[in-house]
């Protein structure tokens, strides 16, 4: 069993990790952009949880002197504390992918999500389910979050700004808008009926703003 406690990424990974089959979630960029390796993919999702763009990317999607935004989870309930100005209710869910990953690869797999999360991210388990089944299908799978005390997490903004910074920014990894529209493109693909006002009001402002490049 691994362990439960918060494990930072820049630790070195547990040895029980390498000795044991796992299962990765992915609610942003791993949606589209899955592990290198890995055995079966099911669509499911976490509950007690909200998806923002709150967290700075300076090096997949900004650069360190104009950072990027992408995503993490907050706790609802320290979301509540917050002013944001999309709503979530208690019972909404936040969709994305589970990985399974064989134990054999589990050490190369999480180097790489290590690597690939290092700004800011930590290691947490969360359940993962499937509609009208009550129980989990993966319990405590791997989550990357940055947590709201981490040094690149931004908090609530406004959207326009938000729309704006997300639209103008590039990094190494390419242009944030291109995470964010994947991101939106691949919700759909997984679930079509799913509910984020915040990414999909962030996607229209984004598609405006392309528009009127477009028409100048």
């Amino acid at each position: 069993m691994i362990p439960k406690e918060v494990l930072s990424i820049e630790n070195s990974i547990p040895e029980e990790i390498g000795k044991m089959e796992c299962w990765i979630f992915g609610y942003g960029s791993l949606i589209w952009k899955p592990p290198p390796i890995y055995e079966e993919k099911i669509p499911g999702f976490i509950k007690g949880h909200v998806r923002r763009f709150w967290q700075r990317s300076t090096d997949h999607r900004g650069t360190v002197e104009n950072p990027g935004r992408v995503v993490t989870l907050i706790p609802i309930e320290e979301w509540k504390l917050l002013d944001d100005y999309h709503v979530h209710k208690d019972n909404d869910v936040t969709w994305g992918v589970a990985y399974k990953i064989n134990k054999k690869n589990i050490k190369e797999v999480m180097e790489y999500l290590d690597y690939r999360e290092k700004n800011g991210y930590t290691i947490h388990y969360l359940d993962v389910y499937q509609l009208e089944k009550e129980e989990p299908v993966v319990k405590n799978a791997i989550v990357y979050i940055a947590t709201t005390k981490n040094e690149e997490y931004v908090g609530p903004a406004s959207l326009d700004l938000l729309a704006r910074k997300i639209y103008e920014c590039v990094g190494p990894s390419g242009p944030n808008r291109e995470y964010l529209l994947n991101l939106a493109s691949a919700l759909r693909n997984i679930a079509p009926d799913a509910h984020d006002d915040h990414l999909f009001d962030l996607e229209e402002r984004i598609l405006n703003l392309i528009k009127e490049a477009d028409y100048t």
